[in-house]
């Protein structure tokens, strides 16, 4: 077990796609900072438009006071002189909210498989991280398996075996209806018997307001962790970062249930308002293990504070 441990190359441009989805849309992220300021003068009306631009861009009212506040300190000691520094200045402040939560995920050397259990609701994305983390894994050199938790839609469980077959990883699934905690558990025990590294766990997606449904998961974390007490290692919950401020009552009431130990957002490129990631860090601070912004495995990369910030206040196009 745990073999060869070669992380992937990030692929280039990676970052410069980030730029070119996320700053699509009439939003802050696009938003020229001099049209606050056409005079090039920063003062209180400045910052209460940026305030304005925050809330819409899904920042969230208690994290974009935050930021605000931040500037206006900046603001009193006369350090926002122009638009370069207002820029500077809300792009520290930016980073100060995301930096904690930068914490790639890690797979220590340990007996047993490392268990993922992946958690979120329906079309957020789940299934498809999955595949792609599986990937990623197995470029890393170590073995992976599935378990097909969500026994609820006969069309996932194929989803799950398609992203097995594509990445030749075996898949531990059972007929539609079966207990998702039996599933897993068997899947448990072979990934232990066949000395498998990590084991992704898959699992129905849910509304977090579905009582029943969160009871589920927590028997899932209760019956794995009844054969390894350590078990689940992670509990991942995928968000879909379009779904604004409801993703980060998604992520509340996840984490109240489970307690989750890391997030990964998907769907950056299908939004322009990837604002929900800051209120998302300054609300729970939560690990962000990974972003998304599209389809193929290399759209999804570790989560990096610098360059997302970087991202969002890119002027002048994709190519800076």
């Amino acid at each position: 077990m745990f073999a060869r441990k070669e992380k992937p190359r990030k692929r280039e441009g990676f970052i410069k796609r980030l730029r070119a989805r996320l700053n699509r849309g009439d939003s802050w992220l696009t938003y020229d900072l001099a049209n606050l300021a056409p005079g090039g003068k920063i003062d209180e009306s400045v910052l209460e438009e940026l305030e304005a631009l925050l809330v819409m861009a899904d920042v969230g009212v208690e994290t974009t006071e935050r930021i605000i506040s931040n500037l206006q300190k900046r603001l009193a000691r006369k350090e926002l002189k122009d638009i370069e520094a207002l820029r500077s200045g809300l792009g520290s402040s930016l980073r100060e909210i995301l930096a904690p939560v930068e914490q790639p995920l890690s797979i220590p050397q340990a007996e047993g498989p490392f268990v993922i259990l992946m958690v979120g609701v329906n079309g957020a994305g789940k299934t498809t991280t999955i595949g792609k983390m599986a990937r990623r894994f197995k470029d890393e050199g170590y073995s992976v398996m599935l378990a097909a938790g969500d026994t609820f839609r006969a069309a996932a469980v194929e989803q799950l075996q398609a992203w097995g077959d594509r990445n030749d990883v075996p898949v531990i699934a059972q007929q539609a209806g079966a207990d998702p905690a039996a599933v897993i558990f068997d899947a448990w025990q072979a990934a232990r018997a066949r000395g498998i590294d990590i084991l992704l766990a898959d699992t129905a997606g849910r509304l977090q307001s579905q009582t029943g449904l969160m009871d589920e998961l927590a028997k899932v974390k209760r019956v794995i962790a009844r054969r390894d007490e350590s078990a689940p290692h992670e509990i991942m919950l995928v968000l879909d970062a379009s779904q604004g401020q409801n993703a980060l009552v998604q992520a509340e009431k996840f984490h109240a249930a489970l307690g989750l130990t890391g997030i990964t957002v998907t769907k950056l490129d299908g939004t322009a308002k990837g604002g929900i990631l800051l209120a998302i860090a300054d609300k729970l601070n939560v690990p962000v293990r990974y972003i998304g912004i599209g389809e193929a495995a290399e759209d999804m990369q570790p989560f990096s504070a610098d360059e997302f910030v970087d991202a969002l206040l890119a002027t002048g196009g994709p190519e800076n």
